[in-house]
């Protein structure tokens, strides 16, 4: 078996080389969540579990985390899943932030119990009230989970999620994804306009459902859970972007500084959205040595 250090080597190189090798076949499973919904998950490679938790707009099979399962599989078993009402996975109402905690629960145990985790942005959110609520969770790496904890992050209504909800039951999807993208996300209105005439735009507008459930899951305000967050006494990694907005990057050093026993790092070059590349390395340290 190749020692810590070959091994971070090989995933090095491996990081580097993704884009020109194409991804092994997953294996496809389901999980039943507390509440009976199916939770659909890829299964990636062989070793300790990691569970991936996906952000906005994202599900199993985004180039992303299916980068970073494919890095990972010669060392680790990968679980990215649909989170319920997205993909193959199912959605059972009402919606509340604790039944997405027992469907991570769910393919925690479908993973043999215990389990390292990494969640992206809002999905990073998820993992730590997971974490908080979980001891199955042994490691936790997290990346940009966007808590307003400076003046310059978005200045969000308490009712956003009503909104967006009150939006998605009107038949106004497209309406819902442009207040997410807009109020949430900054993102500038002439470019989602753009979006709009992208064929993508269609595959967005599948998801506005579930852009009620991230508000849910930031909380009010998206307000940092720091109290909920220091009862987290296990290993953790907060990652950041250089690129990213520098209220970001506050929200990082924030929950890391909650956590009792965390690490952060800031990769260089990368913005919010995250190479899959630039996440390998250090997760695989992370996830091998903590």
């Amino acid at each position: 078996m190749p020692g810590p250090a070959r091994r971070l080597r090989s995933a090095r190189k491996a990081a580097t080389e993704l884009r020109n090798v194409p991804p092994a076949d997953p294996v496809t499973g389901t999980a039943i969540s507390a509440d009976g919904t199916p939770i659909v998950f890829d299964r990636h490679g062989s070793g300790p579990a990691v569970v991936l938790v996906h952000g906005a707009f994202t599900g199993r099979g985004h180039p992303t985390l299916t980068g970073v399962a494919t890095a990972l599989a010669p060392w680790f078993t990968l679980f990215d899943y649909d989170r319920r009402g997205r993909g193959d996975s199912g959605d059972t109402a009402p919606y509340a932030v604790e039944r997405e905690i027992e469907d991570l629960a769910a393919v925690m145990a479908a993973a043999g119990g215990a389990a390292m985790v990494f969640g992206g942005s809002s999905g990073g959110a998820l993992a730590l009230e997971a974490a908080a609520r979980l001891p199955e969770v042994v490691k936790l790496a997290v990346w940009e989970p966007p808590y307003h904890v400076s003046p310059d992050a978005p200045d969000l209504p308490d009712d956003f999620g009503a909104r967006l909800a009150d939006l998605v039951r009107e038949g106004r999807r497209g309406a819902a994804v442009e207040l997410f993208m807009v109020a949430a996300a900054q993102m500038p209105p002439e470019l989602v306009a753009d979006m709009r005439a992208s064929p993508s735009w269609a595959d967005l507008e599948a998801l506005a459902h579930t852009l009620a459930y991230e508000a849910a899951v930031m909380g009010p305000g998206s307000e940092l859970p720091a109290r909920r967050i220091a009862t987290v006494d296990r290993p953790a990694l907060v990652l950041n972007g250089e690129l990213s907005p520098p209220w970001m990057a506050a929200a990082g050093r924030a929950v890391a500084g909650a956590l009792p026993r965390a690490a952060h790092r800031v990769l260089e070059g990368q913005a919010h959205g995250v190479a899959p590349e630039a996440l390998v390395p250090e997760l695989l340290e992370f996830f091998v040595a903590g």
